[in-house]
């Protein structure tokens, strides 16, 4: 079944839907997440992984791999990793088997790795770093499909999540009618101020009136 709302919010860039959180008083864009892999944008439904100090309290699975088995196709992993700032949260072999499942990417909360055999797979991966470092003895997974903080940002399973070259927005779902309503509406605006300029109007006028108010519902 397609997710109508995961489409649409595909069609908008994060900067539109930023500017209709800021508009609606919601709290949603991270800052200094980026692709390490391939540079493409990505939507799609979440599905969290919470990762933490290693333990020997801690059952021994693999991190994620629960969550890329129950992730639905065109689903994002989204991990919070803050254990560490160097050991990655994660790497190539999870990229194969989420592409081979159709997932539309991952995005880390911390470093990843294998960066290279993601592009090679052409999976899309955003983390704040690569790192070689390996996460074993380092970082477990402690939970999943829970309540996670990524840039002081709180992600519930089912949230929908953007990432592209600007950053990495989250919509709660709670609100996702209204935020994707108010993003398409600023997306149109910009498209007609772009359409102006490369009419030849001035981009002084183009700009100078209608950005400001541009948030502002008519």
């Amino acid at each position: 079944m397609t997710d109508t709302a995961a489409e649409r919010l595909r069609k908008i860039d994060s900067c539109a839907v930023s500017d209709a959180l800021d508009a609606l008083g919601l709290k949603g864009t991270v800052m200094g997440l980026g692709s390490i892999s391939v540079a493409r944008r990505i939507a799609g439904r979440v599905q969290t992984v919470k990762l933490g100090p290693a333990s020997p309290d801690i059952p021994k699975r693999h991190l994620c791999t629960a969550a890329v088995d129950a992730a639905e196709p065109g689903d994002i992993v989204v991990i919070e990793n803050h254990a560490t700032d160097f050991a990655a949260g994660w790497g190539g072999i999870l990229s194969r088997a989420a592409a081979t499942k159709g997932l539309s990417g991952v995005i880390v909360d911390g470093p990843a790795r294998d960066a290279d055999e993601s592009r090679d797979v052409d999976f899309p991966v955003f983390a704040r770093a690569a790192t070689p470092f390996t996460a074993r003895g380092r970082i477990a997974e402690h939970d999943w499909n829970i309540a996670i903080d990524v840039g002081g940002v709180t992600v519930n399973p089912g949230d929908l999540v953007l990432a592209d070259g600007s950053g990495v927005v989250f919509v709660p779902q709670a609100h996702e009618s209204e935020v994707l309503d108010k993003a398409e509406e600023i997306a149109a605006k910009e498209a007609a101020m772009a359409k102006a300029v490369e009419e030849g109007n001035p981009v002084s006028e183009v700009m100078g009136g209608n950005y400001e108010s541009m948030l502002v519902s008519k």
